[in-house]
């Protein structure tokens, strides 16, 4: 096991399945003490017993971080708990898919509120004690920010903000001593991907399975990612060795993102 981890506390919002468990079973098992953030009290319990197994057992916050209340409570009890914060992983929000006249405004106010603004308040709330950790701040977005698309129009805009947000706060993070990146994952095989595919899908008379084996046809890629594709990137963004690597964009999409970076 690393020692780079050694008594370091990580938070990681949307722990509780998918990308965010994979990233906190990750740094486990590297031997940091994470603080899994979500909704769901039992999926945080079941993650816990499962990340576990590979090392120090996760601390676990129930909260609603699409309000300040719950980003609050969320910040206080891990403030309470272990009085720092070295690396905190913004991983919480799913935006729906769908034509822009059939989205309900609902749609956008939930999309911005989970993913862009439970991100910038975790951020704001903890911010003191990454500052006083000389911490990484990782922000878990999405290659849409990049690709603009008429069924995509929530997830593409705030991971857009989203972006623009994390890019002018690693400005803020060289003057106070704190790495701010981002990674842009493409599909990768979570059960959000699965209610993508069943959006799209809808929104573009196929089946599911349909949708999924167009955009793999459209984009070109050998396969739909996996959530440890993702989680070994974060470990190493916030490892010393990657200490250089500040305010970057890293696209995780197995080359399906056209253009230049």
């Amino acid at each position: 096991m690393a020692a780079d981890f050694k008594n370091k506390v990580v938070v990681v919002t949307g722990g509780s399945r998918g990308i965010g468990k994979a990233i906190a079973t990750a740094f486990a098992r590297e031997g940091a003490q994470c603080a899994l953030v979500a909704a769901n009290a039992a999926n945080l319990d079941a993650a816990a017993k499962e990340i576990a197994k590979s090392g120090t057992a996760p601390f676990t916050v129930a909260a609603d971080l699409r309000t300040l209340k719950g980003c609050e409570e969320a910040a206080g009890k891990i403030k309470d708990k272990f009085s720092r914060c070295d690396i905190l992983v913004n991983n919480a929000g799913a935006t729906k898919a769908g034509k822009f006249l059939d989205m309900p405004d609902e749609a956008w106010v939930d999309g911005f509120a989970l993913k862009f603004f439970g991100a910038v308040r975790m951020t704001r709330l903890l911010w003191p004690l990454l500052k006083d950790a000389h911490g990484s701040v990782i922000n878990v977005i999405g290659a849409a920010a990049k690709t603009p698309g008429p069924e995509f129009l929530v997830g593409g805009s705030v991971n857009s903000a989203f972006a623009n947000f994390a890019k002018g706060l690693a400005t803020l993070g060289n003057r106070d001593d704190v790495n701010v990146n981002v990674i842009h994952p493409g599909m990768i095989e979570t059960d959000r991907v699965i209610q993508l595919f069943e959006q799209l899908g809808k929104a573009n008379n196929m089946t599911p399975d349909q949708a999924r084996a167009d955009n793999l046809k459209k984009s070109g890629a050998r396969r739909i990612g996996l959530p440890d594709d993702i989680a070994e990137l974060a470990v190493f963004l916030a490892k010393p060795a990657a200490r250089h690597i500040q305010g970057a964009a890293i696209v995780v999409d197995g080359g399906t993102t056209t253009g230049l970076y």
